[in-house]
């Protein structure tokens, strides 16, 4: 029997793109799901989509930026379920541009949805995943180690969901709660997203594809959504794809100048 079977899971960003992913494969393992959108017409299509596949989902339309709407959709999960086991941060979006022509209210909308949001559902989630020895998984990105160059306040955000996700490892140690966070590169997509540019002036057309400009293969979310799954069972603490992205976070703590040599040249 899968680890996962009758597992209840919470999925965040879970009707669109990776999410979407993460929460197909929790359930094609066995799990019970709940799915969090922000777009009603895409969480029904979603659900009825795969209840057809026999998975048992509750949709859920939310604004994970509302800390009322994150509590909520926890509340809402284990009143229908009786229990959480797991919770995907995998709300969040992505940012183009230059950090300094950026204006403040859109780095503050890009804070909120990637690290407040997060945040919110955790701790609305935490006594219920302690209860049950769960799992948190907060996606973060491989800028959640390294910045780049064209990425603007993404990784100001994504930094800060990795710091969250080791403090909360170090926290919730005497309780039991697996933290699991996952740094990809740029996921494939069968419709590559472009991504706008409000201050495009020397920023390159690369720059508007996944991966912002830097010289990385995009990575399959299937396999990577089954290594999720393997990981959370392990209860490791990170996930990094690909790999050998650690060899430069190393470089980068021991010898910035060096590591942002790198960064420059690969992108």
């Amino acid at each position: 029997m899968s680890y996962w079977q009758d597992k209840i899971v919470l999925v965040t960003g879970g009707s669109n793109g990776l999410g979407r992913v993460i929460a197909e494969t929790f359930g094609a393992a066995g799990a019970k799901l709940a799915i969090a959108g922000l777009e009603p017409n895409d969480v029904a299509k979603t659900a009825e989509e795969m209840q057809a596949q026999g998975v048992e989902v509750l949709p859920l339309v939310a604004n994970v930026t509302n800390p009322d709407d994150a509590k909520r959709i926890v509340e809402e999960t284990v009143s229908h379920y009786g229990g959480l086991d797991a919770l995907v941060n995998a709300a969040g979006r992505t940012h183009r541009g230059y950090l300094m022509k950026t204006p403040l209210q859109e780095i503050d909308d890009l804070w909120r949805l990637n690290v407040m949001g997060t945040i919110a559902c955790t701790q609305a989630a935490y006594p219920h995943l302690v209860a049950r020895r769960g799992h948190v998984v907060n996606i973060g990105s491989l800028a959640a180690k390294s910045a780049a160059r064209w990425v603007g306040a993404y990784p100001v955000t994504k930094h800060a969901v990795a710091a969250f996700s080791q403090q909360l490892r170090l926290e919730s140690q005497p309780d039991g709660l697996h933290v699991l966070l996952v740094c990809p590169g740029p996921v494939k997509r069968d419709n590559p997203r472009l991504y706008a540019l409000k201050e495009a002036e020397g920023i390159p057309q690369s720059a508007l594809m996944p991966g912002g400009g830097v010289k990385v293969g995009k990575i399959d979310p299937r396999k990577l959504a089954q290594k999720i799954l393997k990981k959370c069972e392990k209860r490791s603490p990170e996930l990094v794809v690909p790999g050998k992205a650690r060899l430069l976070f190393a470089i980068e703590q021991l010898c910035p100048k060096l590591g942002d040599w790198i960064v420059l040249k690969s992108t």
